[in-house]
C-alpha cells in the first residue's frame, strides 16, 4: 500500500489547493514588535485585493528595496497575527548558502493577482 505523500492522486490534490499568487509590495516598514526581524507588507494583489504579510526578509532586502516589487505568495493559508500584525499571506523564499531568505521572482513583469500553476 502507497503512503498518503507517495500517491499521485493525493499531491496534485494538495497542490490544486494551494493558491500561489503574485502580488505587488506598495508599503514595506520595519516591524518593529516581531521577536525575529521582519518587515510588515502591504502587497497588492488585484482582483484579491491588499494583503499584508509579517515577512523575515531583513538580512538582504530593505524596506525601499521591496517598495514595487514583486513577490509570489500563499494566500489562502488564513490569517496568524505575528506580534499585533495581521499576516495574511505568505511571502515565499528560499534561503541562500547562509541561511538568508531570498524571495521567489517572477521572469517578467505580470499582473498582480496571477495565479501560479
Amino acid at each position: 500500500m502507497a503512503k498518503p505523500d507517495e500517491n499521485p492522486t493525493n499531491a496534485l490534490q494538495a497542490w490544486s489547493e494551494l493558491d500561489l499568487r503574485v502580488g505587488r509590495v506598495v508599503r514595506a516598514e520595519v516591524h518593529d514588535r516581531a521577536r525575529v526581524p521582519a518587515y510588515r507588507l502591504w502587497i497588492d494583489f488585484g482582483p484579491l485585493g491588499l494583503k499584508t504579510s509579517s515577512a523575515q526578509l531583513t538580512e538582504l532586502y530593505r524596506p525601499e528595496d521591496l517598495e514595487g516589487r514583486t513577490v509570489v505568495a500563499a494566500v489562502n493559508l488564513g490569517t496568524r497575527r505575528i506580534a499585533g500584525f495581521p499576516s495574511e499571506v505568505l511571502v515565499l523564499g528560499v534561503p541562500d548558502d547562509r541561511g538568508r531568505v531570498v524571495l521567489l521572482a517572477v521572469e517578467r513583469d505580470v499582473p498582480p493577482g496571477g495565479r501560479v500553476y
